[in-house]
């Protein structure tokens, strides 16, 4: 597997256990785009990929300072920039 381009976003849901992350864009829609906004994960913010259920699903982050299980299905909809790229 190739590294990403920086030009290439990754998303939330590809990022490893221990990995941090600056949110580039959140895709989502609706009620889950602003929930989402409401809980803190905007452009700009530095996310921290905690931990991860014993299936992979959901993910915890911590975000502004408090931790968040997000799903996959809602972090791929947010595309981050890996720390030190």
């Amino acid at each position: 597997m190739t590294e990403p381009s920086p030009e290439t976003p990754l998303c939330l849901a590809d990022l490893a256990v221990g990995q941090r992350a600056r949110i580039r864009r959140v895709e989502a829609n609706g009620a889950i785009r602003q929930r989402l906004l409401d809980m803190g994960v905007t452009r700009g913010v530095t996310v921290l990929v905690k931990r991860a259920a014993p299936l992979g699903d959901p993910i915890e982050v911590s975000v502004k300072g408090y931790d968040l299980a997000i799903r996959k299905c809602e972090a791929r909809a947010i595309l981050v920039e890996p720390e030190g790229s």
